[in-house]
Parts: C-alpha cells; sequence; structure tokens
C-alpha cells in the first residue's frame, strides 16, 4: 500500500499515483476528474482543457489520503509536443490523442507519424518548431545521444523554448546526461522534468507505465494529469538524475533477471526437463514475475515479438554499471549479464527482443560442444 514515504540517501520518493484497479484504503476519495487540483501550474497565460478520466489519488508524503477537486480547466496544458515516434513514443502519443489532447509530434523518420497524423497529430519538420508550438513538450528518444541531439542540436527543441514552457525527458539515460539536458533547457527559461519509465511495448499501449520523475515540482505537477493518462503511476524523485539513476537500477535488475533465467530454461532442457513446465512452475513460486510467464513460452519457441530491444538492454545495464563504478558498488552479477548482451549484439540481435539473450547460451553451448 503506497502510504508511506520512502527516503534513503539517494532517493527520495514523494508522491504516486494509482489506476483505480489498485487496492488502497476506503479512506481515499475518488477525485471528480483523474488528478489533483495544480496549484503550481507552468508560468505564462491561461492554457485550456482536454477530456479526462477517473483516477483514484494517493499522496504518500502525508502519510495519508484525502479527497481533492477536479483539476480547473485553465490548469491544464492544452499543446501537447512529442518527439521520438518510436516503439515506446507511438503507444504513448496515441493514448494522449485518444483522451482528447491536441499533439504535435516530430520523428526522424516522417513516415512513423502517419498514423497519429491520421489519428488528428499535428506534425512539424523539427524538435524546435515543436517546441516552439506547445506548452509542454515529452522527448522518447533511444539513448544519450540522440536525447541530447532532440534537446540541444542545432534545429533542437531548446531553440524554441521560452518561460512558461516545459520540457519532459522521458529518454532512458544516465544521470549526467540528464542533468546537461536540464542545463539547457532551464537556461532558456523553460521548466524540466526527467521522467523515464519502467514497462515496455504492451504496458505503453495499454497505459499502464510507470513513470519515475525528477526535476522541476511546478512541471510535475502541471503534467501529472498526463503521465495518468500513460501511466498507471507515477513517483516524484527530488533532483534531476534521480529518476535516471532509478530506472537505470530497475533495468539493472531486469537484465539479470533474463539472463537467469535463460539459464534455466536451457538447463531444464538439457537435463530432460519440459521447459515449458518450468515456467509454469515459476509462475506459481515466490519468484513468479509477469516477465517470465509472458517471455517465457515464446523463449521456448525461440521467438522474440520485440517489446524491449536488446541493444537497448546492453545500453541500460552499460549505464547501470557505469553509476555503480561511480559510487564504488560492485554488481558482479550485472556485469556478467552485460557480458552475455554483447555476445548476443554480437550475433545480430540487436533489434530483438531482449529475451533473445538465451541465444547468445545457445551460441556458447553448441560452440563448446563441436
Amino acid at each position: 500500500m503506497a502510504t508511506a514515504v520512502i527516503k534513503n540517501n539517494f532517493y527520495n520518493v514523494s508522491s504516486i499515483v494509482l489506476k483505480p484497479s489498485t487496492a488502497i484504503p476506503t479512506t481515499v476519495a475518488m477525485c471528480s476528474n483523474f488528478c489533483p487540483r495544480i496549484s503550481n501550474r507552468l508560468p505564462g497565460p491561461p492554457i485550456s482543457s482536454f477530456p479526462t478520466q477517473p483516477r483514484l489519488c494517493v499522496s504518500a508524503n502525508a502519510f495519508s489520503s484525502q479527497a481533492t477537486n477536479a483539476t480547473s480547466k485553465e490548469e491544464l496544458p492544452s499543446r501537447i509536443g512529442f518527439l521520438g515516434i518510436g516503439i515506446m513514443g507511438s503507444p504513448m502519443a496515441q493514448n494522449l490523442i485518444k483522451s482528447g489532447c491536441d499533439v504535435t509530434v516530430w520523428n526522424r523518420t516522417k513516415s512513423k507519424c502517419d498514423p497519429l497524423i491520421s489519428l488528428g497529430a499535428k506534425y512539424k519538420s523539427s524538435p524546435e518548431e515543436v517546441a516552439a508550438s506547445c506548452d509542454v513538450t515529452f522527448a522518447v528518444l533511444a539513448g544519450p545521444e540522440s536525447a541530447v541531439d532532440v534537446a540541444c542540436g542545432k534545429y533542437g527543441a531548446a531553440n524554441g523554448l521560452r518561460p512558461g514552457k516545459g520540457y519532459v525527458d522521458v529518454s532512458t539515460v544516465d544521470g549526467v546526461t540528464s542533468k546537461l539536458i536540464s542545463k539547457h533547457i532551464k537556461a532558456t527559461g523553460a521548466l524540466f522534468l526527467e521522467a523515464p519509465v519502467s514497462g515496455s511495448k504492451k504496458p505503453a499501449e495499454d497505459g499502464q507505465l510507470i513513470f519515475l520523475t525528477a526535476g522541476d515540482k511546478p512541471l510535475y505537477e502541471t503534467v501529472a494529469p498526463l503521465l495518468d493518462i500513460m501511466g498507471k503511476s507515477r513517483f516524484y524523485l527530488g533532483d534531476v538524475g534521480n529518476g535516471a539513476a532509478m530506472k537505470l537500477v530497475v533495468n539493472m535488475i531486469m537484465g539479470s533477471m533474463m539472463a537467469s533465467f535463460s539459464e534455466g530454461l536451457i538447463l531444464s532442457e538439457k537435463v530432460g526437463l519440459d521447459p515449458n513446465v518450468l515456467v509454469e512452475v515459476i509462475s506459481q513460486g515466490a519468484i513468479s514475475a509477469p516477465m517470465f510467464s509472458t517471455k517465457g513460452p515464446s523463449m521456448v519457441q525461440a521467438t522474440y515479438p520485440t517489446a524491449f530491444p536488446l541493444k537497448h538492454q546492453q545500453k541500460d545495464l552499460r549505464l547501470a554499471l557505469g553509476l555503480a563504478e561511480s559510487v564504488s558498488q560492485p554488481t558482479p552479477i550485472a556485469a556478467a549479464a552485460n557480458e552475455l548482451y554483447k555476445v548476443a549484439k554480437s550475433h545480430g540481435l540487436n533489434d530483438q527482443d531482449f529475451s533473445a539473450v538465451i541465444e547468445a547460451l545457445k551460441t556458447k553451448l553448441q560452440s563448446s560442444e563441436n
């Protein structure tokens, strides 16, 4: 039950919002829209509303929950920019459009924007133009290099920002990169929020992402209704860099789990067991995880429909190892997993789902038997 403040010397989780399906105390009242009234909106002229859906709102700061009034129409950003229309960005932007938001999109390959344009999205030819025409701009890029280029490059979003606007970077990057982007954005007078997500393609499609945010609190409060459309929960973690760090730790654990799971599937088959039964046994025990039950059957069939590309998982492991090195924290299990993903990349599995890492183990077994 999310009613406690979680603190240690690195993170400060100060809020979490859950969708109605989550069990919460009966003292929590249904919000009349889907988020608390936003008292600290972005500076600038009033901005209009769009259709919303009911949410349950839980404040973890005060160890209690309380009913809140609906967000007023003047307090919601009316023009939303979206940069990066890929595996994650496309369904996220689509959910905003379907909720009635006025969305303007950009992508290096324009054809990827066409399905969203057909749903009513506008299109601009550069990140700068998108940021200039929108109140809040979201960016979902593949990695640190592209995130910096789209935000700070020659035709980057920073060139179109000014006081009264906001920039929300959903990309998975390291803390140093996030702080660099924040510096450029805030130099324009705009507000900045990092908001990497936990979740892959299907959660993005279903609006079930988990947002790990940090940065300007007023911008967090302003975009909360938008995060609630795209996700099932959101955490505010304080200073810029904390959201990036949390995402890297989560993905480090995920990548290591998948590597171990792959070893187990291969070992079970090697000793004459049915790996499908192993998946079922795991799903009913203490180590049950949605990732195992979702990806296990297709892994047994050696098919890897891409929900989270293997190259991105290896990138996140590399960044997580760098984070651990910066604080002198040993991470031997993650380091070993990273090597396995590197082997998988060397066999041309970059764009397969990260569960294809199991193929690296098969290759090693085959080579050792020949």
